[in-house]
């Protein structure tokens, strides 16, 4: 146990409602997320082997080769009705395979189908990689070209991509609306969009630039539509959005089981940083990301546990997406053991092994600290998460 910790009276939680400690309201973020019950129980749709699904031949080859032998709850439903042309709203928890769930199919699609074009969007750079990474091992040996567009990098290279015509977009919604407007980009030529991670994307403020773009897609469009939560905010976008959509929900409970949950108190007259640190040499702190509430605090910290000795880096959005790749890079490769990082990683992040999630600042919401947590306990593994106060 971690909580044997003495708090420091006068220390609390500038997130924290009136009237609520820091304690407090992270205790109740753990409460609810080990109390909540299953919304639809995936036995049924569970264990079915990608095998079973009529693809192409290299595109099953490609599959096995990334170590896919059976599908998720939501590639089983999900799979299925995107082949079909449907439209599809995804609610599902962040780590169940969603990625996959619509990239299989567009690239089956795109096989079969001459002049078959897909957008996806996404909320922050780092999981557009991640899809532009799946994209790329489920296309390996194929004739489909992908262009990604992201902010904080090469327009011109990002410019030249769009100009070949690429069968697959993949982007930001800021840089996509930038390059719209300078007519680099034309929405109107693509019949397959995803809004990927779409909550998220509402809570940093891109819903104008996503009206904007949807506002220019054909009418005859296949819509995509994948969400952790559906607030009324998203339920106007779903409607505005897709055309009678195979709805699927296959939210369990919001945390898995293979994640520990504790608060860790801050003792009298010490620094939370001085905690982290005591905490960072103890030996089970093998792969350790860390959450800071500002990119201002995320550096100062990052700085802070170099010169205690931690190998360490960090990534914020004030940072290149060069030195963001490289931090990721680095953490991936265990060149650092420490990753400190504001919420840009609380999705989009996957990394194998991360042992601990240690929330340094409280995050704003019950939903970004399942996401946060998200990125330790996964693929069956177990993992920490700790939350300092």
């Amino acid at each position: 146990m971690y909580s044997n910790y003495r708090r420091a009276p006068q220390r609390r939680n500038r997130y924290a409602p009136r009237g609520g400690s820091f304690k407090d309201i992270v205790q109740r973020y753990i409460s609810r997320a080990t109390a909540l019950s299953p919304q639809v129980q995936p036995a049924a749709v569970a264990d079915v082997p990608y095998a079973s699904l009529m693809l192409n031949e290299k595109l099953h080859e490609n599959i096995a080769r990334h170590g896919y032998t059976h599908m998720t709850p939501i590639q089983t439903q999900a799979i299925p009705a995107i082949l079909n042309g449907k439209d599809v709203t995804g609610i599902a928890n962040t780590g169940t395979g969603k990625t996959a769930a619509f990239l299989i199919p567009i690239v089956e699609q795109i096989l079969q189908k001459k002049g078959k074009r897909a957008l996806i969007i996404t909320p922050t750079r780092e999981l557009a990689l991640q899809i532009r990474d799946e994209m790329q091992k489920f296309t390996v040996n194929m004739p489909i070209y992908s262009a990604f567009c992201i902010g904080k990098s090469s327009m011109r290279d990002q410019i030249y991509n769009l100009r070949r015509n690429p069968d697959v977009v993949i982007g930001t919604p800021g840089r996509l609306k930038d390059f719209i407007e300078r007519k680099h980009l034309r929405p109107g030529e693509f019949n397959t969009i995803v809004l990927d991670e779409a909550d998220r994307m509402l809570d940093m403020g891109f819903v104008q630039d996503i009206r904007f773009i949807i506002s220019l897609l054909p009418k005859n469009r296949q819509s995509l539509f994948f969400s952790a939560t559906v607030s009324s905010a998203i339920a106007q976008l779903i409607s505005a959005f897709t055309v009678n959509p195979v709805t699927i929900s296959v939210k369990i409970n919001e945390t898995t089981a293979d994640i520990r949950q504790e608060v860790v108190t801050v003792e009298m007259g010490k620094k939370k940083v001085d905690t982290l640190h005591q905490l960072l040499l103890k030996e089970e702190f093998k792969k350790v990301l860390v959450f800071g509430a500002t990119k201002h605090g995320v550096e100062e910290l990052s700085r802070e546990l170099f010169k205690r000795g931690h190998k360490v880096t960090s990534i914020h959005g004030d940072k290149a997406q060069f030195q963001r790749q490289q931090a990721i890079r680095m953490f991936k490769e265990d060149v650092v053991r420490v990753l400190v990082a504001t919420d840009v990683a609380a999705r989009g992040l996957d990394i194998n092994n991360i042992s601990h999630v240690v929330n340094f600042d409280v995050p704003k919401t019950y939903e970004d600290y399942i996401h946060r947590i998200g990125r330790t306990g996964r693929a069956n593994k177990t993992g920490v998460a700790l939350t300092l106060v």
